[in-house]
């Protein structure tokens, strides 16, 4: 395990660190996860050239710091963890995000653009939403009130997504889970979708069998490729990790 501090509080990221040639790769969790767990058999997989691999945790959730001055914002947790690559001496790196992480990460490469030389996100979100309470997840915890969630919201969260997603969810800082929600919701300006649109660097959006993004024909006419894993869900990297190996190990082979 590796950590920076990567905030005025003093608060550190950590990571874990697989060894391998340069240049990295960096792993970045979705709301409520952790890299870790998430990202290992992949990481390691034996389909996958051994590249020095950081399964990294933004702050507030899995083994980081939870600092409670922090906005958790998509754009504050974009510039900590560029603070974290940069004091990890990381550049160039090819990043692989997952859900809320891919908006993070989207940030990242618009912000630091040194930091990103190809960009892969996991069924992330593009788009600002409504936080209605219907819904599991991130616009669940958004309809609360920050204090209404810490106060006991968060178990009606606990019981609606399950024993799966809470094992690492539990792990998150209240605050910091909650407030990462609504900037979720609330999107960024321009949006993620917009920001991806404009990169200039090798990017891919990874979805579920079946289910296609939206606006998909406008990412593939911005040079987006716009591939599907079969028999996932959403979390496709545990549901097929097979497929979603062969699929990264074609990305990220060298060329263009």
């Amino acid at each position: 395990m590796h950590d920076a501090i990567v905030h005025s509080s003093g608060a550190r990221m950590r990571w874990v660190e697989l060894p391998g040639e340069e240049p990295a790769r960096v792993y970045v969790h979705g709301l409520g996860a952790t890299s870790a767990p998430y990202y290992a058999e992949v990481a390691a997989h034996p389909l996958l050239p051994r590249h020095r691999s950081l399964l990294i945790d933004l702050l507030g959730f899995g083994i980081s710091d939870r600092p409670r001055e922090f906005s958790y914002t998509l754009e504050a947790h974009a510039g900590t963890l560029a603070e974290g690559l940069r004091k990890a001496g990381v550049a160039g790196a090819s990043v692989i995000a997952h859900s809320m992480g891919g908006a993070v990460a989207t940030v990242l490469a618009a912000r630091h653009s040194e930091l990103v030389a190809r960009l892969v996100l996991v069924d992330a979100n593009l788009d600002p939403y409504p936080p209605a309470p219907v819904r599991p997840g991130g616009s669940g915890i958004a309809a609360f009130g920050e204090e209404e969630f810490v106060a006991g919201g968060w178990k009606e969260v606990r019981d609606r997504v399950g024993p799966h997603w809470w094992s690492t969810m539990r792990l998150a800082d209240l605050r910091g889970l909650h407030r990462t929600a609504v900037s979720l919701a609330r999107g960024t300006s321009p949006t993620v979708r917009e920001l991806l649109a404009g990169l200039p660097i090798p990017r891919a959006f990874l979805h579920p069998e079946g289910d296609e993004p939206r606006g998909a024909a406008e990412l593939r006419e911005a040079g987006v490729r716009v591939l599907e894993i079969p028999e996932s869900g959403h979390n496709i990297m545990l549901d097929n990790p097979q497929a979603f190996a062969r699929t990264l190990a074609a990305l990220l082979s060298p060329g263009p």
